[in-house]
């Protein structure tokens, strides 16, 4: 079972020059694509947290987890399984908006319950937060009325339920019985 696939990987990281680089130049030595990629602070001072997703194998991809595992600012990796994550994205789409389009994309904002931020006689720039796929829904049928810049935000997510990233078993990362520590790193010495 080595089916590629879309895998959403959180690692929380020491908020050290040259981190993300490091870590997205392991995903780059394998040819691996990264298709969406936040960082941003954590509630603990002097961390970040990573969203990584990418589309590879399960094997390849676990490779690469034992790889990031070993940098010395990698505190702690887990792999989302589909479902057991809160995910949502951010857009800002601004729209061609003139005449009775006007009143269609404001329809459209309605039914995705998006936010209209700016408007233009010419333009609507609206905000969007939610799942890849309703972003994507949205900025299809936006595009019938011309787009004329859009952004997106990497993805970002939270494992559901009471524990927090550095009280999650270990899948991809790690086996548990190196995790044993309380407050124990779990990264290496590179």
């Amino acid at each position: 079972m080595s089916a590629q696939g879309l895998h959403t990987l959180s690692v929380l990281v020491e908020d050290k020059p040259g981190v993300l680089t490091r870590v997205a130049g392991l995903f780059a030595a394998r040819g691996f694509n990264i298709d969406s990629l936040a960082v941003g602070p954590t509630e603990e001072p002097g961390l970040s947290r990573m969203t990584i997703v990418v589309n590879v194998e399960k094997k390849p991809l676990e490779q690469v987890t034992k790889q990031l595992n070993k940098l010395i600012n990698v505190i702690k990796i887990l792999e989302h399984d589909s479902g057991d994550a809160v995910e949502r994205e951010l857009m800002l789409v601004k729209v061609r908006a003139e005449g009775e389009a006007r009143a269609r994309i404001m329809e459209i904002a309605d039914v995705f319950r998006v936010r209209v931020l700016d408007v233009t006689h010419e333009t609507l720039t609206i905000e969007a937060t939610g799942t890849p796929d309703k972003l994507e829904a949205l900025r299809a049928l936006l595009g019938d009325f011309g787009i004329v810049e859009l952004a997106r935000t990497g993805r970002v997510a939270l494992g559901r339920g009471n524990r927090g990233i550095r009280e999650r078993v270990l899948r991809a990362a790690r086996p548990v019985a190196a995790t044993s520590g309380g407050d124990e790193h779990t990264g290496g010495g590179v």
